[in-house]
C-alpha cells in the first residue's frame, strides 16, 4: 500500500487499517463528493457498517468534511491540506449537478464571513449552488 496513505492518516491520528487505506485511495481519485451508496457501490464486498465508520473517522479527524447539498444525502469529500473546518477560514461553495447528481467542491471559492447579531453562535456554514455541470453542458 502506498506510504504516503499511510503517512496522510497518520498525520491526522487515525490507524491505517486496509479498509482506511483503500477508502483514501478512491477518495483522492474521485473528483465529485461521495456519499455512503457511492462507496459501497464500490467496495461491494465491504460491510457497510465498516464504510461509516470509516467516514465518520475521516470527518472527525478533518480528513474529509460533510456536504449537504439538498439532496438529503450526505456527501464526503477530502479536505484540503491543512483545512480544520472553520467557519472563519475553510469553508467553501459546492456545485450540485442536477443532471448528474455530482457535487463538486470548490475550494477557491470561500464562504465569506457572515457577521451575525450578539447570542447567535454558528457551528456550520453550507453554500450549495444547484445547477448543470461542464460535463452534462457540453452534452446538452
Amino acid at each position: 500500500m502506498n506510504l504516503d496513505l499511510e503517512k496522510t492518516l497518520e498525520k491526522h491520528n487515525v490507524k491505517p487499517t486496509a479498509m482506511r487505506l483503500l477508502v483514501l485511495q478512491f477518495l483522492l481519485t474521485e473528483k465529485a463528493a461521495m456519499s455512503l451508496t457511492d462507496l459501497e457501490n464500490h467496495f461491494d464486498r465491504s460491510d457497510r457498517t465498516t464504510l461509516f465508520r470509516t467516514l465518520k473517522t475521516f470527518a472527525e479527524k478533518e480528513i474529509v468534511h460533510k456536504i449537504d447539498d439538498g439532496t438529503g444525502v450526505t456527501k464526503y469529500a477530502l479536505c484540503e491540506e491543512d483545512c480544520h473546518c472553520e467557519i472563519e477560514t475553510d469553508l467553501h461553495v459546492h456545485f450540485h449537478c442536477k443532471i448528474c447528481n455530482e457535487t463538486i467542491c470548490f475550494p477557491e471559492n470561500k464562504i465569506p464571513y457572515i457577521n451575525l447579531p450578539d447570542g447567535f453562535i454558528a457551528d456550520d456554514v453550507s453554500l450549495t449552488v444547484t445547477g448543470i455541470c461542464n460535463k452534462c453542458n457540453k452534452s446538452l
